[in-house]
């Protein structure tokens, strides 16, 4: 496999029980409201594990209620909700997730989704393969001290929470060393392979994240860089999660990052994520708007996706994020992560070997593609703007029932389905032109 092993997994976790249920719905402000729907909920043996309120979008003066509790199967989920209809308004069903069935037997429901930015905190250790625990094909796999260290590493990603600072990694003298050799392999080749917003934001990382061979830069001060740049933060991990919720943690600017590195007995080879494929592939595009943009859109798009179309995304993430190519004039450049991070399939990718089409993404989401070597098929894309429009597009055609936004200011996801939250949706929409308009004027 290329030093570009995906972030993903074609599998997801439908597999996984209980069935982990989010229920909305709202009620009127009056005594012993909230009582009642408590009451009803209980009386059907259900234990909460989460309750929030928020005043309601709706033009009533009425509370917005999320609860989230396990349910056993469909028909208690079914149950529940029914309960609730004498005691509240809006019951809706926002999310399962759990067991395969769940959405065909309960087609007013989506598979569940994080709401909030901490309810990241849940995939810590949902990791598919290559956390703790290495393949007997991998390099480190028969090195103890390696295994030992790479544990002493994803303990963090584990144990890591919302809000805290990512802990800071002593790394040794090996793994800088290991560090320097990808380094200054790739360095050499970024001036005439990558793109040019890539070139444009290395210099920045070198200058503000101690980015240089003599030195691993730190998950923390490049997360506080992108931060600044495009509100894209990172988030330590201990190996691969599913296509699912490594696709949600882009809706909210997060980015899943590992913090270890290869074995250093091949330097150049890797047959997963390390550091140095998401430090000199990834972060680098992330400080661009457009890119990030971009990044977010198909994140936002699997946000209550079926499992089919998380399988489109995720092979769409595959040839844009991870090794998609892009025109710049009359030549053509590299911006997947994949590609950066790889020095033999970056100088293949730009060769006249493979073959290119242009970035369609209902094509590109049929397109099949091998893990353990060069891809036979890249696709370019015009400009990360014109491939963001290209994916919302794409969005728009997937199977969910509703519309979403990332609110940026609480850092949730805000669910447009009732005419009331469109509304106010746009009224905001209508402050920003405004503001637009007059810093025009201001300027003519």
């Amino acid at each position: 496999m290329s030093a570009a092993a995906t972030h993903l997994h074609k599998c997801t976790d439908a597999t996984v029980t209980p069935l982990k249920t989010t229920i909305h719905f709202s009620i009127t402000d009056k005594v012993g409201a909230l009582d009642d729907c408590l009451a009803a909920i209980k009386s059907m043996n259900i234990s909460l594990t989460r309750i929030e309120s928020r005043p309601s979008k709706t033009a009533d003066w009425d509370y917005d209620f999320f609860v989230d509790f396990n349910a056993v199967d469909s028909e208690q989920i079914r149950k529940v909700a029914k309960s609730l209809e004498p005691f509240a308004k809006h019951v809706h069903i926002v999310g399962t997730g759990g067991v395969a069935d769940a959405s065909a037997d309960l087609p007013e429901s989506t598979p569940w989704f994080p709401r909030k930015m901490v309810d990241l905190d849940t995939f810590a250790d949902k990791v598919l393969e290559m956390g703790e625990e290495l393949d007997s094909d991998h390099p480190g796999a028969k090195d103890a001290a390696y295994r030992a260290r790479r544990a002493e590493i994803t303990k963090i990603a584990k144990t890591y929470k919302t809000g805290q600072g990512i802990p800071r990694i002593n790394y040794t003298q090996v793994e800088i060393d290991t560090w320097a050799a990808v380094f200054n392999k790739l360095t050499g080749m970024f001036p005439t392979h990558a793109c040019r917003e890539h070139q444009h934001v290395f210099p920045l990382l070198i200058q503000n994240c101690g980015y240089g061979a003599q030195q691993i830069p730190q998950l923390d001060d490049v997360s506080r860089f992108l931060k600044d740049c495009t509100g894209f933060t990172l988030r330590p991990v201990m190996g691969l999660l599913t296509s699912r919720d490594f696709l949600n943690g882009l809706a909210f600017r997060v980015f899943h990052s590992t913090q270890y590195i290869r074995h250093h007995s091949k330097p150049l080879y890797t047959p997963e994520p390390d550091v140095c494929h998401e430090l000199l592939g990834h972060v680098p595009l992330f400080a661009n708007p457009d890119f990030a943009d971009f990044s977010q859109e198909i994140g936002l798009a699997s946000l209550g996706a079926t499992d089919e179309d998380i399988e489109r995304l995720a092979t769409i993430y595959w040839f844009t994020v991870e090794f998609g190519i892009c025109r710049q004039g009359d030549q053509i450049r590299a911006y997947g992560a994949g590609l950066l991070s790889s020095f033999g399939e970056l100088e293949y990718c730009l060769s006249d070997k493979p073959e290119i089409r242009p970035f369609e993404p209902a094509k590109v989401a049929q397109q099949k593609y091998p893990i353990t070597e060069y891809q036979p098929v890249y696709f370019v894309a015009e400009s990360f703007k014109d491939a963001q429009m290209r994916v919302r597009e794409f969005a728009n055609s997937l199977n969910r029932p509703f519309s979403v936004r990332y609110n940026a200011y609480t850092e949730s996801i805000e669910i447009l389905d009732s005419k009331e939250k469109v509304i106010r949706y746009a009224q905001g929409i209508k402050t920003d032109m405004l503001t637009l308009v007059d810093a025009l004027e201001k300027l003519a």
